[in-house]
């Protein structure tokens, strides 16, 4: 049986391999829908609230009103930097890789599977006209290639 939850969060990013557009520091509301598999035992299955209680907390402390940002970005030292110069703190979101929606995706896909649900699917929209479905066999065929991350994906964003 298939679980579907939705939750949105708000954050920055920019693509600094690109030379467009998106190139450029901009937000997005992103938005969530998680497909959980779930198994009946009796009357119930799952109550929402146990997805609610674990994935807002983790979207709004490590997500919402941040900056996703690659750790190889020239942007995020230079960040780093002043946060360091004038203690004021900014929230970041590190990826090893482009902030794409897929990476995105990707790390989502993985938090939310460590805190012991198990997914059928992810859907992410970055803006109302694009949207990326992230499936588990995704997840398990990027996991089985470790360099995924190092190199760049598709996803402008």
């Amino acid at each position: 049986m298939i679980i579907r939850k939705e939750y949105k969060f708000y954050a920055a990013h920019r693509n600094e391999q690109l030379a467009d557009k998106c190139r450029n520091l901009h937000g997005h509301r992103y938005g969530l829908v998680c497909h959980f598999e779930v198994e009946r035992t009796g009357a119930l299955t799952t109550l929402f609230g146990e997805f609610d209680e674990k994935i807002e907390p983790h979207l709004k402390q490590h997500y919402d009103h941040g900056m996703l940002i690659n750790k190889s970005d020239p942007l995020y030292e230079t960040l780093r930097d002043h946060e360091r110069r004038t203690g004021e703190t900014f929230r970041f979101k590190v990826f090893d890789a482009p902030t794409t929606v897929e990476n995105l995706a990707y790390s989502l896909f993985g938090e939310i599977t460590e805190m012991g649900f198990r997914l059928a699917k992810i859907e992410v929209r970055e803006t109302d006209t694009s949207v990326i479905e992230y499936t588990r066999d995704d997840w398990v065929a990027d996991n089985r290639d470790a360099g995924r991350l190092s190199g760049a994906s598709v996803g402008r964003g």
